[in-house]
């Protein structure tokens, strides 16, 4: 077991308090991470005011550079940086290669992003142009189901706008992006990027501070809620990324062998612990009997264990409180009469946070397994008979992040897509983010965007710059 420290003005430091992080998988202590609290907090914010006053008058040219450092580091370490993932947060190896890789992907895609100065009127009489300027310091708070990706995602057009940054892991998956921060100590600028852990009681501290000038958060549609109330005393700017009940529309021309796996690992992944995972499919009549048969008899396949093991495919929840709540969802089913495909059973060892895989067998819409968003192993399918029909039950949710339509016929994919209230509709894929598009949800499923130009606009401020060209002075 190691200790991990924060970064504060460019220097690592803890305070003495230390908070445990647990390995998912067995529930054994991995490490320890400073438990910081107000007096942290504004060490970390002063730093980060400090150094804006320098980093706001730098060019598009030298913050790139510094991102592509840290997209850098990340890359180099890989390795290393997987294997501590997997530890905290549970996910297999695999998906946790996936994660730090892409983390660096992002982090070199976005470095290529400019916020030009837009002309809005240049004649004899005067020119007109906007230009974008930084918000100033940027409070982030990230979850724990992709702690690494969400850090960098929050971080890196921060930077790249001019915007210095004060970051909070989650509690539970602290250790890897502090094992960034070691790495990136001397790549940025001091005070330029702080990380400090705490509890939960941290994040309203951070929310409220007054000397943050905007707050990125993701994590539930609940706290997203409070945070919008808590940045409200000063006006503070916000970008929300929250949950989501995403509904994927399979027609029943779609290939029931091709569609059944991919179909299995949009729901399955991370443990189906992913904000746009498919939690609600509804599968054409015409072909849901031979799909989830396919479906079930895909996951039999699959193993559930410790993600550091080779031929794990599902790894634990993340931690016991998430655990318990879809167990809760799982008992809510059964209590209710739902048939089962697979699953619906506790693991009987009674060490880690495991869920068997479990597929439900056309609950009904009013099911909490359906109407909610389960943030596990946890898959409901049913059936529908016209595009109408689906299309209306899919856009009945408060929430609309993301879809996807599985058909042959893509122009007919198209026409249903564009009538999901969601920001995001796949067609024939799933999870498939671009760091170049903006990212984001309808209703309650967030505020803003993220990635893109749109999401660097996020943390800047526009100004217009007018010269009268005739005047008389």
């Amino acid at each position: 077991m190691a200790d991990y420290k924060n970064l504060i003005d460019g220097e690592m430091a803890d305070n003495g308090e230390w908070l445990e992080v647990l390995n998912p998988a067995n529930e054994q202590v991995v490490g320890r991470v400073p438990a910081c609290g107000k007096d942290e907090l504004d060490r970390a914010v002063a730093a980060a005011r400090r150094a804006f006053k320098e980093w706001k008058k730098t060019t598009p040219e030298e913050r790139q550079k510094v991102v592509q450092g840290i997209a850098a580091a990340i890359k180099d370490n890989a390795d290393e940086l997987f294997r501590l993932l997997t530890t905290e947060q549970g996910k297999p190896h695999a998906q946790a290669q996936q994660e730090i890789y892409g983390a660096a992907g992002l982090a070199a895609a976005q470095s290529t992003l400019t916020l030009d100065d837009v002309i809005n009127q240049d004649d004899d009489t005067r020119l007109s142009r906007t230009r974008r300027v930084p918000v100033g310091v940027v409070g982030g708070i990230v979850p724990w189901n992709f702690p690494v990706m969400m850090a960098i995602q929050k971080i890196v057009p921060a930077l790249i706008s001019g915007c210095t940054i004060v970051l909070k892991p989650s509690p539970f998956t602290p250790l890897t992006t502090l094992r960034i921060a070691e790495l990136i100590k001397d790549v940025v600028p001091a005070g330029t990027v702080n990380i400090i852990t705490g509890e939960d009681s941290l994040g309203p501290l951070i929310t409220e501070h007054p000397d943050i000038d905007k707050i990125t958060f993701t994590g539930s549609t609940a706290t997203g809620k409070k945070i919008m109330e808590g940045a409200s005393g000063d006006l503070k700017r916000i970008t929300l990324e929250l949950g989501g009940n995403d509904a994927s529309i399979v027609l029943p021309d779609a290939d029931v062998e091709k569609v059944a796996e991919q179909l299995f690992w949009s729901s399955f992944s991370n443990a189906g612990q992913i904000c746009v995972a498919a939690k609600r499919i509804y599968i054409h009549e015409d072909i849901y009997d031979d799909l989830s048969k396919a479906i079930a008899e895909y996951a039999k396949g699959v193993t559930v264990g410790d993600g550091s093991q080779q031929g794990t495919g599902v790894g634990p929840i993340q931690n016991k409180k998430q655990y318990e709540r879809v167990l809760e969802l799982i008992q809510d089913a059964k209590d209710n009469g739902y048939k089962f495909l697979t699953g619906g059973d506790k693991d009987p060892s009674g060490t880690g946070y495991y869920v068997p895989i479990t597929i439900l067998d056309n609950p009904p819409e009013e099911a909490r397994i359906v109407a909610e968003e389960q943030f596990g192993p946890v898959m409901p399918l049913m059936k529908f008979s016209t595009d109408e029909e689906v299309i209306a039950r899919a856009n009945n949710s408060d929430y609309g992040l993301a879809g996807a339509v599985w058909t042959k016929d893509t122009d007919r994919g198209v026409a249903i897509a564009e009538q999901l209230e969601t920001g995001t509709v796949w067609i024939n894929e799933f999870l498939h983010i671009n760091p170049l598009a903006p990212f984001g949800g309808h209703k309650q499923s967030g505020f803003g965007a993220e990635y893109g130009v749109d999401g660097l606009k996020e943390f800047t401020y526009p100004q217009v710059i007018t010269v009268k060209r005739d005047a008389v002075v």
